[in-house]
């Protein structure tokens, strides 16, 4: 019988849901889950560089979240518009792939004004509220972003996002611009930490893998063999991939990390690449190159989670999600981590 998405689901109180970033990176909580035992164990972030050790490779998401969210009003109207950025459509980033809200309202030929005489127009319409819109400005796109743009904090965080946010939704060792969504199990790193893992023999490698709508979006519908997620670039440097290939274990940092080096094992391996990904990883699946993996607390249904469970085991994940709540960890983008063995 095909999996169900209702199988991948649980109730979370709406207080176990962290709406800020603790004052420390690094005093997240971690649920540590052996998957050859079949138990887990409650300990702190700043524990991970215990469980690695010569041999062992951390794989990091460099991307580098940009205010991806715009607001703005339809010329013409008085409606305002609430624009999500997804991706450059051509290299000169003047085209964007976004999430437009309302969606239902805004057609092929209409424009968006925003601050500072930015506008856009809507040039091609998609589903579930996509559109491809196209930027008229007179200095550099990313600049302009910047300039106006909010962070573009989950709908779950019910607050509007703070100049502390620019800071805090991104991790430390973010490079390359281009996620709409922050790679949040890299959150919990400080340069301490990541010194601390690299005394104790680990190596640490970086890919890029921009977050859009493949990572964060809803899956529609129940059933889950055949859906398609959307395409998203990812990039590995050569020297990264030579660090990769070297390691005994690959330590996987976040859902994104795993997609990366797992697309990239089904495209030619470890090697120096780039390209689209719509790799879909849900129950079973062949890992060729996670070999341990740390990951926040993700929402019910969703891929992020199938990922998860595929890794750990369905029921290990969901019995370990249950004592997570019962224990208070803080869950999602801002709260705590798990670590899979």
């Amino acid at each position: 019988m095909a999996a169900s998405l209702a199988d991948f689901d649980y109730t979370l109180p709406e207080e176990s849901i962290a709406q800020a970033p603790l004052a420390d990176r690094a005093a997240s909580r971690m649920l540590v889950v052996d998957r050859a035992r079949g138990s887990w164990e409650d300990r702190q972030f700043r524990d991970l560089p215990f469980f690695l050790g010569t041999g062992d490779c951390l794989v990091l998401n460099d991307s580098r979240v940009f205010p991806a969210r715009l607001f703005g009003h339809r010329v013409g109207h008085t409606g305002a518009v609430e624009v999500l950025l997804l991706r450059p459509v051509d290299s000169a980033a003047q085209d964007w792939e976004a999430l437009v809200h309302p969606g239902k309202k805004m057609r092929v030929g209409e424009r968006v004004r925003f601050a500072d005489g930015l506008e856009a127009e809507v040039v091609a319409r998609r589903s579930f509220g996509e559109r491809t819109l196209r930027f008229e400005t007179q200095t550099d796109i990313y600049e302009a972003f910047e300039k106006i743009g909010h962070v573009p904090l989950p709908p779950y965080i019910k607050r509007r996002d703070e100049a502390a946010d620019r800071e805090r939704y991104q991790t430390v060792f973010a490079r390359e611009k281009g996620s709409a969504a922050a790679p949040t199990a890299g959150l919990h790193f400080t340069p301490q930490v990541l010194d601390a893992c690299r005394a104790r023999g680990a190596n640490i490698a970086f890919v890029t893998l921009h977050v859009g709508l493949g990572t964060f979006q809803p899956i529609h519908g129940e059933q889950i063999e055949g859906y398609r997620l959307h395409t998203e670039h990812y990039r590995i440097a050569a020297d990264n991939a030579a660090r990769m290939r070297a390691a005994g274990r690959l330590v996987a940092v976040g859902t994104t990390s795993v997609r990366t080096i797992e697309s990239a094992m089904r495209a030619g391996g470890l090697r120096e690449s780039s390209g689209e990904t719509e790799i879909f990883i849900y129950p079973p699946f062949d890992f060729r190159a996670t070999g341990a993996m740390l990951t926040n607390f993700h929402l019910p249904r969703t891929s992020l989670l199938l990922l998860v469970c595929a890794f750990a085991g369905k029921d290990l994940t969901l019995a370990a999600y249950r004592h997570a709540i019962e224990q208070r960890y803080r869950f999602y983008s801002y709260g705590d981590c798990m670590l899979i063995v």
